[in-house]
């Protein structure tokens, strides 16, 4: 049996499968995610990549930044070609056209591409049960279109598309959940992680991997051109959206939830805002709004932990 590896600075693998010399901005934490998540795998791994801003930064031709098996795939469909890769390869293993092993399918895309393009065919994959990993890079915007909302920007950001003005305080609807929408599908794993956590991110990805039929790994990645922030203070900046709360890190294995890690002492919202020029036009009224938002949200997922953890072990409702 195959056991999880709790990494550390003492033992962080060596091998590098996302290379240095691709084109991200300075401060990307999307790459930084893209890095951890395959070092966490090894290589014995095939990636499908929506188009966004890791395949713009990372292929352009005659060059690649991935030293493993990858596909550039669609917007809509990276879903669709890793379930695909995964059914080919049973359908191979099984005709003994290439040997019996672990191969991890992995499909990996931006919110454009999870929770708006590409939802329907991420949809019908989790349903069908295929064993994949999908990972959502969540930069909360299309930033390399030009920076324009998605059904994943918060609630008050400023985008080109969400500009506030007279009429319009930015962005008019509050950010989709997509870590409850997949774990509704009743998938065996789901997980939210964000790379100023890496031990933890790590860890996450090599559950999802391990565990047998779809998982999804929702990755909060810090975006400092489209959220006008600074890039030195990316992790900064992923580590306030988890103290407070407005992005917190949990896990659902098999329908029971539970933080992972513990959550940290609570911070107003109010300190992961200002630091983010996509937010400087808000008023102390909306913010007001965003805290009482963030704390609801925060008590329902609270509730979701107490009560599937105090169920036992196959019992039924």
């Amino acid at each position: 049996m195959v056991q999880i590896v709790n990494y550390g600075p003492k033992n962080l693998p060596l091998d590098e499968f996302f290379c240095s010399g691709h084109r991200s901005c300075q401060g990307c934490a999307e790459a930084l995610a893209v890095r951890l998540v395959l070092k966490a795998l090894g290589r014995d791994t095939i990636v499908a990549n929506a188009t966004g801003c890791m395949e713009v930064v990372s292929t352009p031709l005659p060059t690649t930044a991935w030293a493993l098996p990858y596909i550039h795939v669609g917007f809509e469909n990276a879903a669709a070609v890793c379930s695909g890769v995964e059914a080919g390869l049973k359908a191979l293993m099984r005709k003994g056209r290439i040997p019996k092993k672990r191969i991890y399918c992995v499909a990996i895309a931006g919110d454009g591409g999870t929770a708006d393009i590409g939802l329907q065919a991420l949809s019908g994959a989790l349903e069908r049960g295929h064993n994949m990993v999908y990972f959502c890079l969540d930069n909360e915007a299309y930033m390399n279109t030009g920076i324009q909302r998605s059904s994943s920007t918060p609630y008050g950001a400023m985008t080109t598309t969400s500009p506030p003005g007279r009429l319009s305080s930015g962005q008019a609807t509050w950010k989709k959940n997509m870590p409850e929408i997949a774990a509704a599908h009743g998938i065996p794993y789901v997980a939210t992680a964000c790379p100023s956590y890496p031990w933890d991110l790590m860890k996450k990805v090599q559950k999802a991997a391990l565990i047998e039929g779809p998982a999804y790994v929702h990755i909060l990645s810090v975006c400092p051109t489209g959220w006008r922030s600074l890039p030195e203070e990316s992790i900064q900046l992923g580590k306030l959206a988890v103290q407070t709360r407005i992005f917190p890190l949990y896990e659902v294995e098999h329908g029971r939830y539970r933080f992972v890690p513990k959550p940290p002492k609570k911070k107003p919202v109010i300190e992961y805002l200002k630091r983010q020029g996509r937010f400087r036009h808000l008023t102390d009224e909306i913010i007001t709004e965003i805290q009482e938002k963030t704390d609801e949200d925060f008590r329902r997922l609270e509730a979701k932990v107490r009560i599937t953890q105090e169920i036992p072990e196959g019992a039924t409702q």
